[in-house]
């Protein structure tokens, strides 16, 4: 482990070899894993949940080192480093998710928020900030300990929810690392169409980038139809092509939960790394 890397602890995941390391960046905890040599990165949000069932939310996770394992190996490649960046909520700032994931331009520039009241207010919102710090410091550092030269056609993104919308949004803001979106059950209700615009419309043109977004049919995804059906619209409108840069999924019987993303995961990735 490289002096650059603030190591925590180390420990094992039931079916994925060797340690996932914990790391800790400027007071922001990151969880990764990697095989030697891998050709492709995926970047996650919420980071708790993607290795660690101590920390996940119901001590469930997304199985997303398994499943990235068992699709490599149906496609015949080397598994992806994945990157799982945790939020900064704690007891001290309750709402510090919501702070980080929030995508920030959209609602500087007027976009007013439905929720009411506001969990936060604009001026709190500080997910430049905290992409920047995934871009600049996290992902060149880890990166460089794996020697994997992580370009745009080989890099994801990946998040539910919150995590869903700073998916589209990081993407948006940095093409030039990110070549792919996956933004499970994206939490559009927090503004209306306007909002959805404004992510989709940042995302870069279509041609060298994919995108997905998928929901479910119950609890708070079923919310999401409307809003979804608008996004899936103004997609196709800018120029994204379903199965070819695009896919967009429903997920009957699913919900807004670990384990419901867990169960489709895999088809996220099969998007992603097939060519």
């Amino acid at each position: 482990m490289t002096s650059d890397i603030n190591k925590v602890k180390q420990f094992q995941v039931r079916g994925v070899p060797g340690n996932v390391t914990r790391a800790d960046f400027d007071g922001r905890l990151v969880d990764f894993w990697g095989p030697a040599n891998p050709t492709h990165v995926l970047v996650t949000h919420d980071g708790q949940n993607i290795f660690d069932k101590n920390t996940a939310t119901r001590r469930r996770t997304w199985q997303l080192a398994q499943e990235c394992l068992r699709i490599s190996e149906e496609l015949g490649q080397t598994p992806p480093l994945i990157i799982s960046v945790f939020h900064s909520s704690s007891k001290s700032d309750s709402v510090g998710r919501y702070k980080d994931l929030t995508p920030q331009k959209p609602f500087v520039d007027g976009i007013k928020v439905l929720v009411n009241p506001p969990l936060i207010a604009v001026d709190e919102i500080r997910s430049d900030k905290y992409l920047d710090q995934i871009n600049e410091l996290i992902l060149p550092t880890i990166t460089s300990f794996f020697e994997v030269d992580s370009t745009p056609d080989k890099t994801a993104m990946l998040g539910s929810s919150m995590g869903g919308l700073a998916t589209i949004y990081g993407v948006g803001k940095r093409p030039d690392i990110y070549g792919t979106a996956l933004a499970f059950s994206p939490h559009w209700v927090i503004a209306d169409n306007s909002f959805v615009d404004a992510l989709i419309d940042g995302l870069p043109k279509p041609g060298s980038h994919k995108l997905w977004m998928s929901r479910g049919t119950k609890g708070l995804d079923a919310t999401y139809e409307a809003h979804q059906k608008y996004a899936d619209l103004r997609a196709l409108e800018n120029g994204w092509r379903i199965n070819h840069d695009l896919s967009t999924r429903i997920y009957p019987r699913t919900g807004h939960n670990e384990s419901s993303w867990a169960k489709y995961v895999s088809d996220a990735l099969r998007f992603w790394l097939a060519s």
